[in-house]
C-alpha cells in the first residue's frame, strides 16, 4: 500500500508540473514556442503582466518539492541500501530547493538570490541525487541505469546553463536539466506501483 501511495503521488505531481507549465505558457506574453525556447521556467512564476497564471506555475514548483520529500521519505527510501545520508540530505536539499523556487520569485532584486539559490539546489541538487540513488540500490537493472544517464545528463547541461548564463538559448539547457527530475519522479511512480513490495 505504502508503494501505492507514493507512486500515485509521484505520478500525479509530476503530470501536474508538465500540464502546470504548458498552461502557464500558453497565456505567457508570447508565443509558446518562444515561451519554452527563450524564457526561464522562473519566468513563468514571476507575478507580473507577461506570466497571468505565475500562481499555476508556482504551485507546480511546491508540490514537485512536497511530493519528492514525501515519495522518498515515506517509502523510496526502502529501496536505498548504501549511502542512506547523503540520500537523506540530497532530498531535503532538492525538495526544499523547488518549494524556495516556488516561494520566492526571481525578478526582484531583493529576492532574486534566494531565488537562485533554491534553483541551484533544485537543478545540481536533483541531478546528483539522482545520480546517488542509481548507486545506492541493492540492484543495477533498467530503472537505476535510466536514473544514471538522467543525473548524469542533468548535471552536464547544468554546467553548460551556468557557463553560457547569457546565451539566448540558456532557457533551453534549464528546462533540459530540470525535466530530468520530473522524468524520474513519473517513472519512479511507475517503478513504485509496479515493484510493491
Amino acid at each position: 500500500m505504502k508503494s501505492k501511495v507514493a507512486g500515485y503521488v509521484f505520478i500525479i505531481c509530476s503530470l501536474y508540473y508538465i500540464v502546470a507549465e504548458a498552461i502557464s505558457a500558453t497565456f505567457f506574453n508570447d508565443s509558446i514556442i518562444n515561451t519554452y525556447i527563450f524564457h526561464t521556467i522562473s519566468e513563468l512564476g514571476i507575478p507580473n503582466v507577461n506570466s497571468p497564471l505565475f500562481w499555476l506555475m508556482n504551485s507546480a514548483f511546491i508540490l514537485i518539492g512536497l511530493a519528492l520529500i514525501f515519495g522518498d521519505f515515506y517509502r523510496f527510501k526502502d529501496y536505498i541500501v548504501s549511502n542512506k545520508s547523503i540520500f537523506y540530505i540530497l532530498t531535503l536539499i532538492t525538495g526544499l530547493g523547488v518549494i524556495i523556487v516556488g516561494l520566492i520569485h526571481g525578478g526582484n532584486p531583493l529576492t532574486s538570490g534566494y531565488h537562485t539559490l533554491g534553483a541551484v539546489m533544485a537543478i545540481l541538487g536533483g541531478n546528483i541525487l539522482l545520480v546517488i540513488i542509481s548507486k545506492s540500490m541493492a540492484e543495477f537493472k533498467i530503472f537505476q541505469k535510466i536514473t544514471l544517464v538522467l543525473g548524469v545528463f542533468g548535471i552536464i547541461v547544468f554546467w553548460i546553463m551556468f557557463f553560457n548564463m547569457q546565451s539566448i538559448y540558456m532557457p533551453v539547457f534549464e528546462r533540459l536539466s530540470v525535466y530530468t527530475l520530473i522524468v524520474w519522479s513519473f517513472m519512479t511512480g511507475i517503478y513504485l506501483i509496479i515493484d510493491h513490495n
